[in-house]
């Protein structure tokens, strides 16, 4: 009974040991920091072929340079755009993203960003709906009877 006690108390004890937050590890860390306005993007209901360009806020709250490295669509019709100076600490930066709003129908899709960040790998993402035409214009007129 003493050795499964004793065994249970080495289990628990690293649990115990680490209860520093997230927040905590972030304060204290040396590099670069992202802070994101929002990490998804929710296009709602839009027209086809309308303006897919949307863009992701972010400030760098870290203690050094932020530098991205790379940002990768989850498929060609996702174009993602990130910055090419890296961003000083305390600075805000912009990753811009152009969908493809000629494909019909709902769409969830991910970026990728690769970066030298205290989250290296941050997964943002964008999703709604492209209506055709038609449906678009019936869209806007129940909006429109609606508010009167």
């Amino acid at each position: 009974m003493k050795k499964i006690l004793f065994l249970l108390f080495i289990g628990i004890l690293p649990f115990t040991l680490s209860a520093q937050s997230e927040e905590e590890i972030k304060k204290d860390f040396t590099g670069p920091v992202f802070e994101f306005e929002n990490k998804v993007i929710d296009y709602g209901d839009i027209a086809a072929n309308s303006d897919g360009n949307r863009i992701f806020k972010f400030k760098n709250i870290g203690k050094s340079p932020l530098i991205i490295s790379s940002v990768k669509g989850s498929c060609g019709c996702t174009v993602p755009t990130k910055p090419e100076e890296p961003i000083m600490p305390g600075e805000s930066g912009e990753i811009k993203v152009k969908y493809a709003t000629n494909r019909i129908g709902p769409f969830s899709k991910q970026v990728t960003i690769m970066s030298n960040a205290y989250e290296p790998k941050v997964v943002l993402r964008i999703k709604g709906r492209v209506l055709e035409n038609e449906t678009a214009e019936l869209q806007k007129k129940k909006s429109i009877v609606s508010e009167n």
